[in-house]
């Protein structure tokens, strides 16, 4: 089975990367067509045709074969081109865009009214780049309705592939008898949270936290790694503060070692509707990495994890909230210890790049009759 990735996608953003890994990992073929980012979309088309002639993407051939276009996250404005050569090609045509344009640009953002103009040409981008692809993904169920009653999508059209995360990266080095040694202590206890500060992660409330918790132990200390549109809303918020550390961005190695040497990990608190529809790769990760995570309870989080069990929710996105189950965790190593576990197992079995790959094949192959052995995969 091959996947050909096409469009002007960035290589290292942890869903395509995953995916590409988990496909090359179980034996599917991956191959890149891809076109810098930093390129206007007409000026990405002849840029990513040239690149498909180059790898033998514009040879005739499709479900029959084996192959389908993928066209992945945050890509939309890629989707005719994608579409243009799947139909010369006779290829199915796969488009995870991960979020809408209009979702997060209008919705989440508040870059443009939602009677503007600008907000109307994103809408526009989205609903002919899921008319044009012949399945769409959604990482979520509660993203797959939002993208069904939103844009007028037969439910048949979406299928839900969550987010998987990078064990290579996000994977303790120590014993699992030992997710957290004692020699941690010394540095106090320590809450991390990390991202790009987006509005929907709630950035300025775990500031808002961070300040209360001070106020009460201030042997607990708060690591906010990444940049992003609230950071200086958030350093503004954090002001005064002695217990909170801003890193900056890290590369994706650097970040794994600082996940393990967190106590705690934070997913999102933000008030908007988005919110509510995704659980975002750090949740996966800090997981992966046998860290116990407390976020916002919110429809999405709750079709893959249970509270109490291998996460932590705050019932309602309130500094106070957040506060008080930060607390609670850090007097209780035993409770954080037994979550951090069934998170690291949970995300072991289901959420690895295998997994998902696993997945996005049984789904391929299920709606394209895309013949695949299940003896040919690598277990």
């Amino acid at each position: 089975m091959r996947f050909e990735f096409f469009g002007g996608f960035l290589p290292a953003y942890p869903r395509g990367a995953v995916l590409r890994k988990g496909l090359a990992r179980i034996g599917a073929e991956v191959v890149v067509c891809r076109a810098g980012s930093g390129f206007k979309s007409w000026a990405r088309y002849p840029l990513l045709f040239l690149d498909a002639l180059k790898r033998g993407v514009l040879r005739p051939g499709g479900a029959s074969a084996g192959r389908c276009l993928f066209v992945p996250e945050f890509c939309a404005k890629d989707v005719p081109a994608a579409k243009l050569l799947a139909t010369l090609t006779a290829r199915p045509l796969i488009f995870d865009p991960l979020a809408a344009r209009y979702e997060t640009k209008i919705v989440d953002w508040g870059w443009r009214r939602e009677d503007s103009p600008g907000a109307w040409w994103n809408f526009q981008i989205d609903r002919a780049s899921f008319t044009l692809a012949d399945l769409v993904l959604a990482d979520t169920f509660a993203h797959k309705r939002y993208y069904c009653e939103t844009y007028g999508l037969r439910p048949a059209k979406v299928e839900v592939l969550p987010l998987g995360y990078d064990d290579d990266i996000f994977s303790p080095p120590l014993a699992p008898d030992s997710l957290f040694p004692p020699a941690r202590s010394k540095n106090g206890f320590q809450v991390l949270f990390f991202g790009s500060f987006l509005p929907l992660h709630g950035a300025e409330l775990i500031a808002e936290a961070a300040r209360l918790v001070e106020s009460a132990d201030r042997s607990i200390r708060f690591r906010m790694i990444g940049e992003g549109r609230t950071f200086a809303a958030t350093r503004t918020v954090a002001a005064g503060a002695s217990n909170i550390e801003f890193s900056g961005r890290l590369p994706m190695q650097e970040l794994g070692r600082a996940v393990a040497e967190a106590d705690l990990c934070l997913g999102i608190f933000g008030r908007t509707e988005k919110a509510r529809r995704v659980v975002p790769h750090k949740i996966f990760q800090a997981m992966g990495m046998g860290r116990a995570v407390v976020t916002m309870r919110a429809p999405a989080v709750e079709e893959f994890f249970t509270d109490g069990e291998d996460i932590v929710l705050c019932d309602e996105p309130l500094a106070e909230t957040l506060a008080h189950a930060v607390l609670s965790l850090s007097r209780d190593p035993g409770l954080r210890d037994r979550i951090a576990r069934a998170g690291q197992a949970l995300v072991r079995r289901d959420f690895t790049p295998e997994a998902v790959a696993r997945r996005l094949i049984e789904i391929a192959a299920a709606r394209f009759g895309m013949a695949f052995s299940p003896s040919n995969l690598i277990n």
